[in-house]
């Protein structure tokens, strides 16, 4: 098992209770879901738009996992547990038929600017994997 997945797996066998528990809010689905997810990327979007904001955090888990673990950032989009589990519109990159991860990659920075809701996404990176 992945040094990340350990740390990952820990805090959630101790950490129960998320801010981000998406039984507690309303969730809006989105049929701009390209746009929407670039949105996350460039302006703090302060609704639960999904599946936009599934995509969104899976490419910055990706992108910082790859980078802090050296893992492979496509196959991490791959992985259908990269998200522990917890949420149920999250895609793998095979599962994307709409391209969104590709659309994501054309259009946003590498490294990922700390921009948008990028800072908030972090902060549970950091509490959940953290860096290495």
């Amino acid at each position: 098992m992945n040094e990340w997945r350990i740390k990952q797996d820990i805090y959630h066998r101790l950490n129960t209770d998320h801010t981000d528990d998406l039984n507690e809010v309303d969730i809006v689905i989105t049929e701009t879901v390209k746009e929407d997810a670039l949105r996350h990327f460039v302006e703090y979007v302060d609704e639960w738009i999904y599946p936009a904001k599934s995509y969104v955090v899976a490419y910055c888990y990706a992108h910082w996992i790859s980078i802090e673990y050296n893992e492979n950032f496509w196959e991490l989009l791959n992985d259908p547990m990269l998200l522990a589990g917890n949420d149920p519109y999250y895609k793998t990159i095979d599962q994307d038929t709409d391209k969104v991860y590709e659309y994501l990659f054309d259009n946003v920075d590498w490294p990922i600017p700390m921009t948008g809701m990028v800072p908030d996404i972090k902060e549970y990176y950091d509490a959940e994997i953290g860096s290495k």
